[in-house]
């Protein structure tokens, strides 16, 4: 079962979150980060395949803040909008979306009773990374081509939960030599790299690539069986 749902913050801000169901009561909980394109329909295809691993899976709207409903494609046009969006998001005072990434946890934590972890996409990614340092009751972490993570202020942060970083090599974002910097800062970070570039999770992209993702996927599957149960 799906649907959207609306969740409250510490602030009293009142957002949308698109909620999927495992048929059988959930084993755990995993909250999905958005792309800069919003909760559209790839993210809730995401969202569904954890669902059907036996997770609830909640996806907030991290753009609600400065705009709400934003289901985008990928042309350029979109693109710019997105960026936008994100830009917009990164300069809300802090904690910003953060309240609101807290707020999908406790939902999720609430309505499964179990334990809650974090996967995030391009600027989901970031997020989930973030978070992870940030957010409480967060078990696991798992950013894919988190733009910006590898920077050196986010180098700085150091996570709370075991993280799983995935990235691609020929992300032109998010250089390899960064990569390797991020990775001799934080040995405890499990990070893998796959031949493809960014979005290659993203099968409604030309960087799309089904291998990387599928493997990708397995790996993420393991890593929250291993933390999360």
């Amino acid at each position: 079962m799906n649907k959207m749902v609306q969740l409250q913050s510490a602030d009293g801000f009142k957002f949308d979150a698109y909620l999927s169901l495992p048929v059988e009561p959930p084993k755990a909980a995993v909250v999905v980060l958005q792309e800069i394109f919003g909760v559209n329909a790839h993210i809730k295809e995401v969202a569904d395949g954890f669902a059907s691993q036996g997770y609830l899976a909640v996806a907030p709207s991290t753009f609600q803040r400065v705009k709400p409903n934003v289901n985008l494609g990928y042309t350029a046009e979109d693109m710019n909008e997105g960026f936008g969006l994100k830009t917009a998001v990164e300069n809300l005072p802090e904690p910003g979306v953060l309240l609101d990434i807290q707020a999908a946890v406790d939902y999720a934590a609430a309505q499964s009773g179990k334990k809650v972890g974090l996967v995030g996409y391009c600027w989901g990614g970031l997020l989930t990374w973030r978070a992870a340092a940030l957010a409480k009751s967060v078990s696991a972490a798992v950013p894919y081509y988190g733009g910006g993570i590898t920077s050196e202020t986010e180098t700085l942060r150091l996570p709370k939960c075991p993280v799983l970083a995935h990235f691609g090599s020929k992300d032109h974002w998010i250089p390899l030599e960064t990569v390797e910097k991020f990775q001799k800062a934080h040995p405890e970070v499990q990070i893998q790299i796959y031949e493809a570039d960014h979005g290659f999770n993203c099968n409604h992209r030309g960087s799309f690539d089904a291998p990387s993702a599928d493997l990708a996927l397995k790996r993420t599957l393991a890593f929250f069986s291993a933390n999360l149960l």
